[in-house]
């Protein structure tokens, strides 16, 4: 959903031409000044380390340049945080990225859906829809993501983090 609003922002269709043999729907254009590649890989979330190499690689960028946005259990629901590195955190779509790249020196964009209510399963979780209340705030948690995503872009980590991270 943040692709899509960020896709929207920068007038993007993302589309299976040249992404096809990267297994992903992409489209280029401009972003926060910036020129972005935004993609979505067509395979299961846990084997999108391939696409994601394939794009990098067929258009020359490195993976340091790489914004990844994802789902995070480990953050409430409707909270956005940024990071570069680190674990995956048992996110079988990060673990599979990062084997690709040989790196986990990408930025993310993290997206906070929460914890699963008392034993359920968390892949069982991740993959059913949001509740009624839930539902209600997703608008403005898919804007301040994509919001996260641009300041990521036009004043680079640190920055972006100061302005989007809440203060202590």
């Amino acid at each position: 959903m943040v692709l899509d609003e960020l896709a929207e922002r920068a007038g993007v269709r993302l589309s299976s031409g040249k992404g096809a043999r990267a297994r992903a729907l992409a489209g280029e254009g401009r972003l926060a000044g910036r020129r972005v590649v935004l993609a979505r890989p067509t395979t299961y979330m846990n084997e999108s380390g391939g696409p994601v190499r394939g794009l990098l690689d067929y258009h020359h960028l490195p993976a340091t340049d790489l914004v990844v946005l994802h789902d995070e259990l480990d953050l409430p629901f409707a909270s956005v945080r940024l990071k570069r590195g680190g674990g995956e955190g048992g996110h079988n779509g990060l673990r599979s990225i990062s084997r690709s790249l040989g790196t986990r020196d990408y930025l993310r964009v993290r997206i906070g859906i929460g914890r699963p209510p008392g034993r359920q399963d968390p892949a069982d979780f991740v993959l059913k829809d949001f509740a009624a209340p839930e539902r209600r705030e997703l608008g403005l948690l898919v804007a301040e993501a994509a919001d996260a995503t641009e300041e990521l872009l036009v004043r680079g980590l640190e920055g972006a983090q100061n302005l989007v991270h809440p203060r202590s």
